[in-house]
């Protein structure tokens, strides 16, 4: 099979053997495995059971980082994931090609594996699934071949993995190969008799996914697991007017989700408005939420309508709504019941046609048992709980969250800042948020006000981030220390450039490899940490 080099080989690429089982890949042990799966092929033609044990293979074997079996339908020309790992539902169905686009697709138009080194110098690398939707990973070396039998190419075997040598790469490749050409009789026949159902399980994950895209809030930044689960539930309610209650701690964007839910449902074309519980003294809550009549007290000049009237046909988005008096909840049960109500110095009953939704940051059942919230306001509230994940919950959401921060205020103060440094991006995901999103978007200003170069580094965030163990900026106070947090910073950042090559990390920080050494020993850093990336 031809393969499409894009590389020379160094001497340096040869200090592992091939049957060197030091570094942990050694690739005799795979030899019976092969066999078990040509076996297994040559039985039953088993396509399933073929690739559920490639694809244990290159999870567990050969250190595969992602794995993709793709089918190639003629018919409509599309190519699509059959079968992978390391990719969620979401991006396995975005993984659709044609012919000629991309890599996967210039495999199947060629009938040529493609080796690619490091993703971020291949212009053919789509990202079409967006597995690396934050830019990571883009160091990563990639590789496809193709599934042929009898001439024509039938789908492809794709992976992924921490590059490590070129040599290692390209045995990866030659066995991959080698697979890929004992199941191309299973994959035929699949394709023969199951094309129109492969086809259609292709189609209806690909519209699944379109239609959780489609409902994804656009105000609302996030694709973790716990947040696509907010958004489900904000799709299902918004066409409706039910009570909404929506809960979780300060700062994890509340009034983002009563916005989506608003603009997203029945009551879009009425009017949206705001009220926090907590913001005025109980004297003027009632007057501000009901309105009042010329004359009812001090000061009342003319008839003013509250908050409740103002959103008539609307939504009225009650923010801590735990802050609320016992009298005040009293008022507010009557409107729930009723959606009716009287303006103060008023007798005439004010009807009104709206959506509520209340929001707060307090444990109301823990209120009730301890008669601070009445409990059959709870229940008139609760009708539609939702309860919003803290940010250390939600794992690389911190990434995006940050990188949509760093745009926008770079934009906002005209500064150049252009991306995070690695040791600034541990700080960022070891630091436990108890702020949330607001916390994190205050430091991400901070720190763009800071920066000086492009780029957001360690020393930028505040203290309270810098710890010495995911930071390695722990050195104390001082001109001294901020030159070693420089220093420790340059250190990493080059050795993630070049994958752990100490010797290359050396000469682009102008140093010998001896005193790189020295000084790697120094902050406690390993190159393996950066070769595993």
């Amino acid at each position: 099979m031809h393969m499409d080099y894009t590389y020379a080989i160094d001497l340096e690429d040869f200090v592992d053997d091939f049957t060197d089982c030091k570094t942990g890949e050694c690739r005799v042990n795979v030899l019976p495995i092969l066999f078990q799966i040509s076996q297994i092929i040559s039985e039953n033609e088993d396509l399933p059971g073929s690739l559920a044990i490639i694809l244990k293979v290159m999870q567990s074997r050969m250190h595969i980082v992602r794995g993709m079996v793709s089918l190639y339908d003629r018919e409509n020309g599309n190519i699509f994931i059959h079968e992978s790992f390391g990719l969620t539902e979401e991006q396995k169905a975005r993984g659709i090609y044609a012919t000629g686009e991309g890599i996967t697709g210039k495999v199947v138009e060629s009938g040529k594996a493609i080796i690619v080194p490091e993703l971020r110098n291949s212009p053919s690398f789509l990202n079409r699934t967006q597995a690396r939707a934050d830019g990571s990973d883009l160091n990563f070396s990639f590789f496809c071949v193709p599934i042929m039998h009898g001439g024509r190419v039938l789908g492809t075997i794709s992976a992924e993995r921490v590059y490590d040598n070129r040599r290692l790469l390209k045995q990866d490749v030659e066995l991959i190969a080698t697979i890929a050409s004992m199941i191309g009789p299973a994959v035929e026949l699949y394709l023969l008799e199951n094309i129109e159902k492969v086809r259609l399980e292709a189609e209806n994950l690909r519209l699944q996914n379109a239609l959780k895209d489609r409902f994804k809030p656009s105000n609302i930044i996030g694709n973790s697991k716990p947040m696509r689960e907010i958004y489900d539930l904000i799709h299902k309610v918004a066409t409706t007017k039910a009570t909404v209650l929506v809960l979780g701690e300060s700062g994890v964007g509340k009034e983002l989700v009563a916005n989506a839910i608003h603009y997203n449902g029945a009551t879009a074309a009425g009017p949206f408005i705001k009220f926090n519980c907590a913001a005025l003294p109980e004297s003027i809550v009632e007057s501000e939420l009901f309105g009042h009549e010329k004359g009812s007290f001090t000061g009342a000049a003319a008839m003013r309508k509250g908050r409740f009237e103002l959103a008539d046909g609307g939504t009225i988005f009650l923010d801590e709504v735990g802050e609320l008096s016992l009298p005040m909840q009293a008022k507010l049960l009557r409107v729930l019941q009723e959606k009716t109500f009287e303006r103060v110095g008023g007798s005439r009953p004010v009807k009104v046609d709206l959506r509520i939704i209340a929001a707060t940051n307090r444990d109301l059942p823990d209120m009730v048992e301890k008669g601070t919230f009445r409990e059959d306001l709870f229940y008139r509230l609760n009708v539609f709980p939702i309860t919003i994940p803290p940010l250390r919950e939600r794992g690389s959401d911190v990434i995006l969250l940050a990188d949509y921060f760093v745009a926008h205020f770079a934009q906002e103060t005209g500064r150049e800042a252009k991306r995070i440094s690695t040791p600034a991006l541990n700080m960022l995901m070891a630091y436990h948020w108890p702020g949330n999103v607001r916390e994190l978007e205050n430091v991400i200003e901070r720190s763009v006000i800071l920066s000086e170069d492009g780029v957001i580094h360690g020393y930028n965030l505040p203290p309270s981030l810098q710890t010495s163990d995911e930071s390695g900026t722990g050195f104390g106070c001082g001109i001294e220390a901020k030159m070693r947090a420089v220093e420790y910073e340059m250190i990493v950042e080059s050795l993630k450039a070049h994958q752990g090559n100490v010797t290359e990390a050396a000469k682009d920080l102008g140093l010998t490899r001896r005193i790189l050494g020295l000084r790697m020993e120094k902050y406690g850093i390993s190159y393996k940490e950066y070769r595993k990336r």
